[in-house]
């Protein structure tokens, strides 16, 4: 009797795994029944540490750059440490993401200086007068403008998608609505936008036409006049370079 008592009194072996419970026997553990893991976590929190996230620290933005440029007297001298020669991780290196690159967006008037400056530094720019050359075999044709001006959007797209660091855009852009969409896609695709303004007068402008063997008409000329305005920072430009024209007895 006595035995058969004992008997019942015994408890089975605990099969499943320890969970820690006084009376449950822990498993076995051998090379064959490994010790099971269990995660480790920063003493006084109840969560692993991947379920944290701490604020991203930003560096300040970089200021936004002016720089004054006068045109030499001697335009075929190309001038010393251009931005094409230095890298482009030295813009914006202190935002918190640098940028992929730069598109720079030339301003002014026909006669202000615009195709001189890129060959200075010898830059091919994507130009509206060599898309017409292209499309029409005419650098004259005006008639089709909306599909001049989308292709150098397409063609410039496509330089921004191949990740090419220095992007140039020869055209007028006399007022901020037209430059607008070239700074909204270059900022889309992590690009900084520069803009070098042509600010010379419009006589000048007028009288370096009169001299070109493909003229602008004068009244053109001047309509586009009435139309230029300055760029700003405030259109999302992180540098701007002024070229004006250099006077009498004044130092380049």
């Amino acid at each position: 009797m006595r035995e058969r008592m004992k008997r019942r009194k015994k408890k089975p072996e605990n099969e499943t795994e320890a969970t820690g419970k006084v009376g449950q026997q822990k498993p076995l553990v051998d090379e064959f029944h490994p010790q099971p893991i269990v995660p480790t976590y920063d003493e006084g929190t109840t969560e692993a540490p991947e379920a944290h996230h701490p604020a991203i620290e930003t560096a300040p933005a970089e200021e936004p750059r002016m720089e004054t440029e006068v045109q030499p007297e001697s335009p075929t001298a190309p001038p010393p440490g251009t931005p094409e020669q230095r890298p482009v991780q030295q813009v914006g290196k202190t935002s918190a993401r640098p940028p992929k690159g730069v598109v720079v967006l030339a301003i002014g008037l026909p006669g202000s200086g615009k195709t001189t400056w890129f060959k200075r530094r010898g830059v091919t720019p994507l130009s509206s007068d060599m898309l017409r050359s292209i499309l029409f075999d005419d650098i004259t044709e005006q008639r089709y403008q909306g599909l001049v001006f989308s292709t150098l959007r397409s063609l410039l797209r496509a330089r921004l998608i191949a990740r090419m660091p220095w992007n140039y855009v020869d055209a007028s852009n006399l007022a901020p609505h037209e430059r607008r969409q070239w700074i909204k896609m270059a900022k889309g695709f992590g690009y900084e936008v520069h803009a070098v303004f042509f600010d010379v007068p419009l006589e000048v402008c007028l009288e370096r036409n009169r001299k070109r063997e493909r003229q602008v008409k004068e009244d053109v000329v001047q309509r586009m006049a009435a139309k230029l305005k300055a760029p700003g920072f405030e259109e999302g430009f992180a540098k701007i370079t002024v070229v004006r024209v250099k006077r009498s007895g004044e130092a380049t």
